[in-house]
């Protein structure tokens, strides 16, 4: 077998990967996109390069032997994104599953390891293959060394051999330290010659070979200027040359033979990939995420075809299965009941034929454990049984007592409470395309110990739940909501097809439209859908500056539009005809496939246990996601009306919640006097921030104070706003600082969030929501910063979470209370929809800003706007 060595510059490639990939997070809020990118170029560098030998270099710190030299060596760098650097753990420990030996150095950089070891290797018979973003390291490019240099992105690689140096920059390998020496390095703050740039130095190299000969020989040069600024700066020249130059003899520890390469260890990698979220990579391992199937110990059932009194007791644990995650459509596959007098399985048909089960079902004194009680009380209100006395709910006490634990079936949850005695879903189903319902002594035999388990699931949950003050959060707010969000789930919402299809009409002919003026500025007709086709339209046929290559050509993501917006007027029309293809496809095409064929109604899925900050979302479809920056995209909500005639829409949401629960929790002053005074917080914060009247804020200034402040609740970082501001981080750093000078109890709180966090291991919101952070106490700087940072905006999201919750409890009550027929029908952000008659709309005026302000008490007024109106447009 050849020997081959490949050298990863590890701190390079992430940093690539990092900024070549949108911001991703797993379940756990990770942010993922450097170790995703990273996988993915290591991947490819396997398969390309089958190495016997590998290596991936780290810079080992901040400060190297170089610094001795010039102290601002690499001073103009800006600090690493916390958002990359809480990555960096995860690369490591994806190297070690790998199987791919890694080493740093103390006061040395990856450079320096780098170049020792291919010098080794060159000696030792090995072709050498080093691959980094930096190009410093083409001047070890040799006959065995080929250095291969990220372009754009990750996948975009250049590659250096002797030969191509030659082209490009018509010297040998080992004068591109001598060019640096010259020129400079901004990137690492090499201050080479003042004046002297490539062009320059590798004119003067042609002539006079090296930069010492050079300086030896500076009469000889043609050009007053030059010569005075070579004269001046030889020292700092000399300086610049030895700061360029890689160490090919630093002192490590590690050799070429100890780096052989045998292969990844499949059980580890999978793991790392599992924790991380990389499914599709899972997939291409050909993981089907299922464990060994286990013994399990006998369980004593009955089939039962018909169902007596004597099967039904005061306290019971119902499980219902369907095998379709939508059980607004799934159908029922089987059901089992376990108590005191046994463990029984039946069918739906057996259910709705007795009498005795729907008595007792819809009995509120006989109390009933479920899995699921969303899905257990829609699953039977669409058979005309109306369930009560639900008591317990598996899936929600699980995620109360710890939410970062993924829930992903019964089985998960029941291990992770310590009762393995059950097999997974898909152990028993199959997945995709493979699942189906078993034989009925399988299918019969899994349920009923669904229900036999919940029993004992039940009395360890409860326990855990009493003895870490989370009850209370469970019994009287989770599961009351739990029972309301199945009736709003149920009613669903009416949308108007027909306004869906003209919405998509008309959107049709304003895509053509668009397509036309596209096609009338570009010269020609050509397919706007094709990134191949459009970019040379762009960047040949317009000769726009091309701003990003990939693979098969020139990038036209949504990023690189947007920087080419002030070119050419094409440009804002194609981000238009994007935008409206999106809404069109997305959202008119993708609401008309969810609209239930009998009632004409979406029944949204709300989750509940999902988020680590006790959010809802939902899904099938998502109408927390409905695009409201654009007008067409606004108007999408014209199609959701009342379901009966002579009703209105009725909307009311939360100004501001996050902010005003901030001001309560920091008790910061200024916060809190502006909220009372009814303030413009945004406009506030502009004042202090920027020390100006309020006269003199201007809207820029508000939109910068604007991004802070939710930044602020956010989490955010100096990167973070920059990014979303478009300012440099130094601007963005600035700010956030100015700010919290500005605002000192929002730093006091934020100091003593973290310190306490460190102390407990976990933060609670208002309402005693527990989320755990066991890295906040790490020895690892980044997982610790991002510990930190979860730790300061936890608080503030859970707990306006938990007040909205609340105020959907009262309000249903409320609603009840007052006799009226309004109902509630869809939680979006922080924002509540009733359907309503139209008689009832001077009483919900006076009812729900009242019920929904006064859900919980704050240092600050809470304040509710409302609107109503024909459609849940008319309604905002």
């Amino acid at each position: 077998m050849s020997k081959k060595l490949v050298l990863i510059d590890g701190n390079s490639i992430a940093y690539r990967a990092f900024f070549a990939l949108p911001l991703l997070n797993n379940d756990k809020g990770v942010h993922t996109n450097a170790v995703y990118g990273f996988t993915t170029m290591l991947q490819k560098i396997l398969e390309d390069e089958k190495p016997s030998h590998i290596l991936v270099a780290f810079d080992a710190g901040k400060t190297t032997f170089r610094h001795k030299t010039f102290t601002e060596y690499k001073g103009g760098r800006q600090k690493t994104p916390p958002e990359l650097s809480e990555q960096f753990p995860y690369i490591r420990e994806l190297l070690d599953a790998y199987g791919i030996k890694r080493y740093e150095k103390e006061n040395y950089e990856a450079d320096d390891i780098i170049g020792t070891l291919s010098l080794q290797a060159e000696s030792d018979g090995f072709e050498v293959k080093v691959y980094s973003g930096d190009k410093d390291l083409t001047q070890l490019s040799s006959k065995d060394t080929t250095v291969c240099i990220t372009r754009k992105g990750i996948t975009d690689i250049e590659v250096y051999t002797p030969q191509h140096i030659k082209e490009k920059w018509e010297i040998t390998p080992d004068r591109i330290i001598d060019m640096k020496g010259l020129m400079g390095d901004s990137s690492d703050n090499i201050p080479g010659v003042p004046g002297v740039g490539e062009k320059t130095a590798i004119k003067l190299l042609k002539e006079f070979d090296s930069l010492e000969k050079l300086l030896e020989s500076i009469d000889k040069v043609s050009g007053k200027k030059l010569k005075e600024k070579l004269e001046e700066n030889k020292d700092q020249a000399i300086m610049s040359k030895e700061l360029a130059t890689i160490l090919r003899e630093a002192p490590i520890e590690v050799t070429v033979e100890e780096l052989n390469y045998e292969g990844w260890d499949e059980v580890k990698l999978k793991e790392v990939y599992r924790d991380l979220g990389f499914n599709s990579l899972l997939e291409k391992m050909g993981e089907s995420v299922q464990e060994e199937p286990q013994e399990l110990d006998d369980i004593s059932f009955e089939v039962v075809e018909t169902i007596t009194d004597e099967h039904l007791t005061s306290e019971s644990s119902l499980y219902i299965e369907m095998l379709e995650e939508n059980y607004h459509l799934g159908e029922v596959i089987g059901m089992s009941l376990h108590n005191e007098n046994g463990t029984i399985f039946f069918t739906l048909e057996t259910a709705l034929k007795s009498e005795a089960f729907k008595k007792w079902a819809e009995d509120g004194s006989k109390s009933k454990n479920v899995y699921n009680s969303k899905e257990t009380v829609v699953a039977l209100k669409r058979q005309g049984i109306d369930i009560k006395g639900i008591g317990f709910d598996l899936l929600l006490a699980s995620y109360i007592i710890n939410p970062s634990e993924s829930s992903e079936d019964f089985a998960s949850i029941a291990k992770g409470h310590g009762q393995p005695s059950i097999e997974s879903d898909e152990a028993v189903y199959g997945k995709g395309a493979k699942q189906k319902v078993p034989a009925t002594e399988v299918l019969s035999e899994h349920l009923a110990r669904k229900a036999f388990i919940l029993q004992d699931l039940k009395e360890t949950c409860i326990k855990e739940l009493e003895e870490n003050d989370l009850y209370e959060l469970y019994m009287e707010l989770e599961l009351p909501l739990a029972l309301i969000l199945a009736e709003m789930e149920f009613t669903g919402v009416k949308v108007d097809q027909d306004r869906l299809m003209t919405m998509k009409e008309e959107l049709a002919l304003r895509l053509e439209e668009l397509e036309k003026n596209i096609h009338e500025l570009a010269g020609e007709d050509f397919n706007i859908n094709s990134p191949k086709q459009l970019g040379v339209i762009l960047f040949e046929k317009l000769g726009l500056p091309v701003v990003k290559k990939t693979k098969t050509g020139y990038s036209t993501s949504a990023d690189v539009l947007e920087k080419l917006q002030s070119k050419h007027e094409i440009i804002d029309h194609i981000l238009h005809y994007r935008q409206l293809g999106k809404l069109q496809s997305t959202y008119l095409e993708g609401l008309l496939k969810v609209v239930h064929k009998d009632s004409s109604k979406i029944h949204t899925r709300f989750n509940q246990a999902l988020t680590q900050t006790g959010r809802l979302s939902s899904t099938d479809p998502n109408l927390q996601n409905i695009p409201i920056r654009l007008e067409e995209g606004r108007k999408i909500r014209q199609a959701f009306i009342p379901s009966e005639k002579g009703w209105v829409m009725f909307a009311a949401d939360y100004s501001q919640i996050e902010l005003r629960v901030l001001a309560h929790i920091a008790g910061d002053e200024k916060l809190v006097e502006a909220f009372r005074n009814d303030m413009d917080i945004h406009t506030k914060t502009a004042m202090d921030v920027f020390g100006v009247e309020k006269e003199e804020v201007t809207s820029n200034m508000r939109r910068h104070a604007k991004a802070v402040n939710f930044g602020i609740v956010y989490g955010i970082s100096d990167y973070g706003l920059s990014q979303s501001l478009d300012i440099t981080r130094k601007e963005a750093g600035e700010f956030i600082k100015k700010y919290l000078e500005s605002f000192p109890g929002v730093k006091e709180y934020m100091d003593d969030i973290v310190q306490d966090a460190k102390q407990k291991g976990y933060v609670t919101t208002l309402m005693n929501r527990r989320r755990y952070l066991p890295e906040i106490t790490s020895r690892n700087f980044n997982l610790r910063s991002f510990a930190e940072r979860t730790a300061m905006n936890t608080p503030i999201q859970g707990s306006a979470a938990d007040i909205i919750k609340k105020a959907m409890i009262d309000m249903a009550a409320r609603l009840k209370e007052e006799k009226l027929q309004t109902r509630m029908l869809l939680q979006v952000h922080d924002e509540l929809i009733f359907e309503a008659p139209e008689d009832e709309i001077e009483t919900l005026k006076k009812i729900v800003p009242e019920v929904m302000e006064n859900a919980m008490e704050l240092e600050v007024p809470l304040k509710v706007d409302y609107s109503y109106g024909q459609t849940w447009y008319d309604a905002k």
